[in-house]
């Protein structure tokens, strides 16, 4: 049947219910009309480009289960695709919501066309990572419109978010100077942006032509994913004049992309104390009408490497309670080197408690459901259960096995010491045998 919309956003202004948005409601426990007025407002999106043809829809938004998302892609460095597919194939098995593919060396065209045709979840792309290598031109001899060119082709590929690094402009350039920021620009996509406006002298083409990236996401409903070219890299520089600058001219972005019917979502930082991170989620919320919030931890101290996965889950904990939506992972390797497939389950677990702990805290319909099943599991010493239950089965498995009791009632720890078989016991009118 031909679509008589063009984005998810148009359809719900029109009042239709998408088959997407009939999937999303029923994952979320929510009726689905209530949904398409989220969709509507742009306070929720179902990034799904029209291309992709297996995707297992999913929503984003602060009223909805937060989402988290894995970084993936080669490098020079490491330029191996079957371990990447390794680490999609691990991603979809742990159950993270999407992919971005971050490759920044060879063809990547085929391996993202080979994501679109066979993975389940949300794809995500940073268009200007490929655009030096698509042309295999250095960066200052790249034409604005080459980087447009770059965004339909990714468009056309079929992946379902580009993460577009929009809000910085010439006057960013001089603030950058003038602020003597600790680590000045971290993003990747805004260093390249950035060195490209200073060694060209143009405007960010990204900001400049904005109209015309509209009408590309309009047409093949790509979701763009507001990036934060000024997040913060550092403690030191969290909440500063860049970042909150940054900010303020992404929620304009936002509402223009809104009066075309294109999805948005907005990144945050980032490094951040802990005690700013909830007040950075309410000045987005308010800058930005409610478009979802995607965060990149925050990491809540810089002084972790190989903990990053750990730092980045407190942070991501605190943001999602606070109205974040969209979590992207950090693993054990961030600042070290590109993940191996080990680093990408840490990185994945740790996140996912994070968010299941947020929507827990938010209250989210049936959030706590598998929490109480298992206190009943643990409650009856049903060891086969809390591994079904377990957010990582493979692991509690194997530290059971690791760690095994002389009484398989009992865990190495308590022994018979174990507080609830002594209270099973005791209330069974059952003697307690220790000894």
């Amino acid at each position: 049947m031909e679509r008589n919309y063009k984005t998810q956003m148009e359809a719900a202004r029109k009042g239709i219910i998408t088959p997407e948005m009939e999937v999303v409601a029923k994952k979320e426990h929510m009726d689905v009309e209530e949904l398409r007025g989220y969709i509507a407002e742009g306070r929720a999106i179902i990034p799904a480009n029209i291309k992709h043809k297996c995707l297992n829809p999913e929503g984003i938004g602060s009223m909805l289960t937060t989402k988290i998302n894995v970084n993936l892609g080669i490098s020079r460095d490491a330029t191996d695709y079957d371990k990447e597919i390794e680490k999609v194939e691990k991603t979809v098995e742990l159950g993270a919501h999407a992919i971005m593919d971050l490759s920044s060396h060879g063809n990547t065209q085929p391996f993202r066309q080979k994501l679109v045709a066979e993975s389940p979840v949300m794809l995500g792309t940073v268009p200007v990572y490929d655009a030096v290598i698509h042309y295999q031109r250095d960066l200052k001899e790249l034409s604005g419109k080459d980087f447009i060119d770059v965004i339909r082709m990714h468009a056309e590929d079929g992946v379902d978010f580009v993460t577009l690094h929009c809000g910085i402009n010439k006057k960013t350039l001089d603030q950058i100077k003038n602020e003597k920021r600790k680590m000045n620009l971290v993003s990747r996509g805004g260093s390249l942006i950035y060195a490209w406006m200073t060694m060209t002298g143009e405007e960010n083409p990204f900001f400049e032509y904005y109209d015309e990236i509209l009408e590309i996401c309009r047409e093949y409903d790509v979701t763009i994913s507001l990036g934060d070219a000024c997040r913060p890299g550092c403690l030191a520089d969290a909440s500063d004049i860049s970042q909150i600058d940054e900010l303020v001219r992404l929620g304009e972005l936002t509402a223009r992309a809104w009066e075309k019917d294109v999805q948005v979502m907005v990144e945050g930082p980032g490094h951040m104390p802990m005690d700013q991170i909830a007040a950075n989620m309410k000045i987005q919320e308010t800058l930005c009408k409610g478009a979802p919030f995607y965060v990149l931890g925050p990491i809540v101290t810089d002084i972790a490497p190989g903990y990053d996965h750990i730092t980045s889950a407190i942070g991501g904990a605190i943001a999602a309670q606070n109205g974040a939506s969209f979590l992207c992972y950090v693993t054990p390797a961030e600042h070290l080197g590109l993940p191996n497939v080990e680093d990408v389950r840490e990185g994945i677990i740790a996140t996912k408690i994070a968010a299941h702990a947020a929507d827990i805290a938010n209250k989210l319909p049936h959030a706590r459901d598998i929490d109480d099943k298992m206190a009943d599991a643990r409650r009856n010493l049903d060891w086969e259960a809390q591994f079904d239950l377990a957010m990582d089965k493979k692991k509690a498995c194997e530290k059971r096995i690791e760690y095994a009791p002389e009484d398989e009632d009992t865990c190495s720890m308590c022994g018979k010491f174990c507080s609830i078989r002594s209270m099973n016991k005791a209330l069974e009118g059952l003697e307690i045998d220790i000894l």
